[in-house]
Order: structure tokens, then C-alpha cells, then sequence
């Protein structure tokens, strides 16, 4: 069963996607606060994480970092921030979605559906084991990146979004293509806001400047290529 851990501190909130998600046959595990949140998602691991960022005990953009440091589990912010800056903030330090409140209870378990296919896109995706691009090693088996022998943290979308380039090297990968297979069919125009974040946050990690890139190169207009060579 998939496990969806909740982090939420407003009762009724809580309440609402706790009977929600379990209609769905999904095993929900829950907290009401920041710390009870990044010990259960180490216990249990979670597929699915549903962060709140605003909550009693510490801001969820410092539970996003703290997270990431411990599990893979595909990150949803649902908050009520709205401003354009809190929704690419929260990107930005890896989450992998997000959606302000009040919010469509169908919205949330699309998001959840395509969160929890990433991990199993992921699995099938590989016809290969490992790529070397010059100092870019990409090993699609262990999901891991490195970066002159040094290994690099990335999202399970910033992966997913680098395995779909590296499958493709050499070749123009366009936006509507990669944000299809990444962020659903269902995939909505403020969608391609967030392969730009993930994009940025792709180079920022991979190239050694991120205003040059010398990995992923742009097709203006059009979309991204990774070198090969």
C-alpha cells in the first residue's frame, strides 16, 4: 500500500485529506508539527509527502531541506502562501510540487498519482546502467549523479527531468514533451514554470556555471538538449 505522510497543523485540513486519501486506499500516516514530521518520514519512508509550510514549529521550507537530507519521497507543498516567490522558493529547495489553498480535493490526488509514477517511471525508464557526459556521470540504476567524482543531491524530478535528457542525448527535447512525461498528461500551462525552475536548479547543480551552461543546452523556443560528447 502506498503511504502518504501528512504534515499539517489545521485539524480540519487534516481531517478532510486523512478521509480522502484513505477513500483512495492509501495508508496515511500524519503530524501536526515540523520535528513529529521528519521523524516519521524517516521511520516510514514514504512515497508521497503533503507538507504544509506554515506551521507551529518551524517553517516547512527548513522541513523541505531537513527532509531531503534523509529520504526520496515526492514532495506536494499545499499552503496558503500564494505569491509567486513562495511557490519557486519552495521548489527551489526541493520540493516537487505545489498547491495553494483552498485547493480541488481531485487537483491533489492528480498531483498525487503523477508524484507516485515518478518513482515508477523512474524504474523502467533505464536502457542503460551508467552515462558519462565528460565530468557528469549519471547512474540511472542507483539514481545517483556526480559531478567530478563528487555526488550530487537531486529531487526525484530534477532526476526524472535529467533521465529523460540523458535517454535523449545529443537530441532537442521540447518542453511539451518533457513536461508530459513528467508532470502528467493532465499537465496544466503553469507546469512549464515549474520545468524552468526544475531546469535552473538542474544547472545549478550540474554546471560549474550555471549562466553557461556547457550540459543542458537551450533550444530557444523549443526546449533542452543534453550534450554528448
Amino acid at each position: 500500500m502506498t503511504k502518504i505522510l501528512l504534515i499539517e497543523d489545521d485539524r480540519k485540513i487534516q481531517n478532510f485529506m486523512r478521509v480522502l486519501l484513505t477513500a483512495q486506499d492509501y495508508e496515511v500516516i500524519e503530524a501536526v508539527d515540523a520535528k513529529t514530521g521528519i521523524t516519521l518520514a524517516l521511520s516510514y519512508q514514504p512515497e508521497v509527502i503533503i507538507l504544509d509550510l506554515g506551521l507551529p514549529d518551524l517553517d516547512g521550507i527548513a522541513v523541505i531541506q531537513e527532509i531531503r537530507l534523509l529520504v526520496h519521497s515526492s514532495i506536494i507543498v499545499v499552503s496558503a502562501r500564494e505569491k509567486e516567490s513562495d511557490k519557486i522558493n519552495a521548489l527551489d529547495q526541493g520540493a516537487d510540487d505545489y498547491l495553494t489553498k483552498p485547493f480541488n480535493a481531485q487537483e491533489l490526488l492528480a498531483r498525487i498519482r503523477v508524484a507516485i509514477r515518478h518513482s515508477k517511471q523512474i524504474e523502467k525508464l533505464p536502457t542503460e546502467e551508467v552515462i558519462i557526459i565528460r565530468d557528469l556521470t549519471i547512474d540511472l540504476t542507483r539514481h545517483e549523479v556526480m559531478v567530478q567524482h563528487e555526488k550530487t543531491h537531486l529531487t526525484p524530478i530534477e532526476f526524472e527531468v535529467l533521465t529523460h535528457l540523458a535517454l535523449n542525448r545529443g537530441k532537442v527535447v521540447t518542453q511539451h514533451y518533457l513536461v508530459k512525461h513528467v508532470w502528467g498528461l493532465n499537465s496544466i500551462e503553469s507546469d512549464i514554470q515549474s520545468l524552468r525552475v526544475t531546469m535552473a536548479n538542474l544547472r545549478r547543480k550540474i554546471e560549474l556555471d550555471s549562466a553557461r551552461p556547457q550540459y543542458i543546452l537551450t533550444e530557444i523556443g523549443i526546449g533542452y538538449r543534453l550534450i554528448d560528447e
